[in-house]
């Protein structure tokens, strides 16, 4: 099955990644926290702490649940603003940055990771089973079949469609493009502004140098596993219109989670109090 391509290259991609970084791991820092601790007025003591200071502030961003976050002055963040990592316990939001956080560079293995997560999340497999039910029922592709048989078939094709985009657009395109495609939040101000700027993220992101750029990943991404899906469904069941379609319904998608992602803090506080 020619699908099976792409999901070899992808894989492999990653591992050349993963053995790159460990062939050039960072260079030790030397310890120097017990010699200013000592020695407060020795030279290099001040510079060896900000260092510290500051790559603990970017270990404490958006990696672990019960990690205080802070913004790049090291003030805490407010709860208010701080982007969750499950919207509603449910949803995955691993791409999510919180408003005024300054996350790690980004880089493949993180990518690789993340697109994995949402790949493989387990609400990832409650929302394939809903949607390949619903297409069942409404006989989207007639050859598909009804019943049991054509719920399976539904399904492991939703489940590659989903796949090859998360990797696709979340990690490989990402990676060769340098693009930065996490979702940073405003986390405060005008309403429509913030509804306005969730809503560009899905044509708009950022590069590597922190430049605003057209979301080649995220569009390229969506174009191209809809060319690979061909090759899995039945000839003649993905015309034109219907991949236009798909594609269509998918934009609309993710513009209508990134903006319940982008007030999500502020509704779980305001309106359900409790913490994001």
């Amino acid at each position: 099955m020619s699908i099976v391509k792409p999901l070899v290259c992808l894989l492999f991609a990653a591992a050349i990644s993963s053995q790159a970084q460990q062939a050039l791991p960072d260079a030790p820092t030397p310890n120097m926290a017990l010699a200013s601790a000592i020695f407060p007025d020795a030279p290099g003591s001040a510079q060896t702490s900000s260092s510290a200071t500051n790559t603990k502030r970017k270990n404490t961003v958006n990696t672990d649940e019960n990690t205080p976050q802070v913004d790049a002055h090291g003030n805490p963040i407010p709860v208010s603003r701080q982007q969750p990592k499950r919207i509603l316990g449910l949803m995955p939001n691993y791409r999510a940055v919180s408003g005024g956080a300054t996350p790690p560079p980004p880089n493949a293995k993180t990518s690789f990771k993340i697109a994995t997560r949402q790949a493989f999340d387990y609400s990832s497999f409650v929302f394939l089973t809903v949607t390949s039910m619903a297409a069942e029922g409404l006989d989207e592709h007639p050859k598909l079949g009804k019943g049991v048989p054509g719920f399976y078939a539904y399904t492991w094709r939703g489940f590659l469609d989903k796949t090859d985009g998360n990797y696709l657009g979340g990690f490989l395109l990402p990676t060769v493009l340098h693009e930065d495609t996490r979702y940073y939040a405003m986390g405060q101000g005008n309403p429509w502004k913030r509804a306005g700027y969730a809503a560009s993220r899905s044509v708009m992101t950022r590069t590597y140098g922190d430049r605003q750029t057209f979301n080649f990943s995220n569009i390229g991404g969506k174009i191209a596993a809809q060319e690979i899906s061909k090759s899995y469904y039945p000839a003649g069941s993905t015309p034109l219109d219907v991949l236009a379609e798909k594609f269509g319904y998918s934009i609309a998608r993710d513009v209508g989670f990134t903006i319940f992602r982008e007030f999500y803090p502020d509704i779980a506080t305001h309106l359900l109090h409790r913490h994001p």
